[in-house]
């Protein structure tokens, strides 16, 4: 059988939330978002959980984790460290960002050895998601000399927060519902009744129709995403600490657009119906808390999770 595994992003310290967001409770019960992704993957199938984290807030991360799901999935740490980097490179001077979401699943790159899914901490996916990313993790792949990936696609317009910008990476698909390009655009807001981004610190907007697929980082690979990433960090860090070393990320979706433009890779992008949740600012907090209360309400979820 095979051992499918979920890494969950949650190095970031939430800069613009203003705390350690992935900890701070919005369930009925003290739950964090983290807690109904974790709940939703066993559910799903998964057998295992590799939560990426940084070093600094090992000790708190863990006091919760380690209660809540032991015994119920198979826990796993790895850690995002700024300084890990190949041979001939050093942190720029006064940097303190982290590398962006390539170096974070890098990260676990001595535990991956099956197929295995990517989210972030902060985000609620729910149901439909883990289920449709599990089943298409465990087919049998296709034999046609790429990598097989897959995403889950979240429509647009059911991704968006009334309290500022969010960034996403926006998709085109064919007919048979393959990825055919992804192109991230980090300042997406609702402006009146249009959705639509911006490149230029708001100077114009340009327009995203109502429907779009957009990734919110829900991935899964194979194992060869982990070579890939390895492989081509040092060509990033090469142009990227030259043209901006204090803030150039190495993003997955990224990654992902190379490996489909050099033909190495086809991506099937699972659509979902389910709206996301995220505290991406300290507003949403009570947003998110209403609608999780909903979902308790309506027997979705257990008042108590675990």
């Amino acid at each position: 059988m095979v051992k499918t595994t979920l890494v969950v992003m949650a190095a970031g310290m939430g800069s613009r939330y203003g705390g350690l967001k992935q900890i701070d409770p919005v369930g009925p019960n003290g739950e964090i978002i983290l807690d109904y992704s974790v709940f939703d993957a066993v559910q799903a199938g998964f057998d295992r959980v590799i939560f990426v984290i940084k070093h600094e807030i090992e000790e708190d991360f863990k006091k919760i984790t380690d209660r809540r799901y032991d015994g119920k999935i198979e826990v796993d740490y790895a850690f995002q460290d700024m300084a890990d980097l190949p041979d001939g490179f050093t942190v720029p001077e006064g940097r303190v960002k982290p590398w962006g979401t390539g170096q974070a699943v890098l990260a676990c790159r001595n535990l991956i050895d099956g197929p295995f899914a990517v989210i972030n901490a902060d985000d609620y996916y729910g149901k439909q998601t883990f289920r449709l990313i599990h089943e298409e993790l465990i087919k049998k792949a296709e034999d046609n000399g790429k990598y097989n990936f897959c995403m889950v696609g979240f429509r647009i317009e059911n991704t968006l927060t009334e309290n500022g910008t969010v960034a996403r990476g926006v998709c085109q698909t064919n007919e048979a519902s393959m990825l055919t390009d992804i192109v991230e655009r980090t300042k997406i807001a609702m402006n009146g009744d249009r959705i639509q981004f911006t490149e230029n610190e708001g100077a114009s907007w340009t327009d995203i129709p109502e429907g779009t697929v957009v990734s919110m980082n829900c991935w899964g690979f194979t194992p060869d995403m982990m070579e890939e990433l390895k492989k081509r960090f040092p060509d990033f860090l090469e142009k990227g600490i030259k043209e901006n070393p204090l803030k150039c990320e190495y993003f997955l979706p990224f990654v992902v657009d190379e490996l489909l433009k050099e033909n190495k890779a086809q991506v099937k992008v699972l659509e979902t119906s389910e709206k996301w949740y995220g505290v991406t600012y300290k507003e949403d907090r009570k947003f998110v808390t209403d609608a999780l209360g909903q979902k308790v309400t309506a027997g979705i979820y257990p008042e108590k999770l675990w």
